[in-house]
C-alpha cells in the first residue's frame, strides 16, 4: 500500500519553531517531487514549499513562508522534512505532504496544485 505520513505537528508559541516529515511506505520517494500544503478552516489548500526529485536541487517556497521555513529530503530515509522557524499565528493549518511524479516543475506542484499522492495531514497550531 502505497502511504504518506506526515509528524512533527503540534501547539507552538508565536516566534517558536517545529519540524515537520514526511515519511513514504511502498514506494521510494526519490523519484518524486514532493510538495508540502496547508489548510486552515475557512481557506483553500495551499502550497507551502516543494522540492524537486532525486537531489532536490530546485525548491519552491511561498512568499507568506519564505526565508522562514526551509524544505529537505533524506532519500536514504524515504522522508522529505519541512522546518519551521519564526512562526506566526497565520501559519496555524493542517499541514500536508504530497508526492507527484511529473509535475513539470516545483512551483507547478505548489501553485496549481500537482499531486499523485497525498498524506492524512497534521496539525500545526500557534498560539500563545
Amino acid at each position: 500500500q502505497l502511504q504518506l505520513v506526515e509528524s512533527g505537528g503540534g501547539l507552538v508559541q508565536p516566534g517558536g519553531s517545529l519540524g515537520l516529515s514526511c515519511a513514504a511506505s511502498g514506494f521510494t520517494l526519490d523519484y518524486y517531487t514532493i510538495g508540502w500544503f496547508r489548510q486552515a478552516p475557512g481557506k483553500e489548500r495551499e502550497g507551502v514549499s516543494c522540492i524537486s526529485r532525486t537531489d532536490g536541487s530546485s525548491t519552491y517556497y511561498a512568499d507568506s513562508v519564505k526565508g522562514r521555513f526551509t524544505i529537505s529530503r533524506d532519500n536514504a530515509k524515504n522522508t522529505v522534512y519541512l522546518q519551521m522557524n519564526s512562526l506566526k499565528p497565520e501559519d496555524t493549518a493542517v499541514y500536508y505532504c504530497a508526492a507527484a511524479q511529473n509535475p513539470f516543475t516545483v512551483q507547478a506542484m505548489c501553485v496549481i496544485p500537482i499531486a499523485d499522492y497525498w498524506g492524512q495531514g497534521t496539525q500545526v497550531t500557534v498560539s500563545s
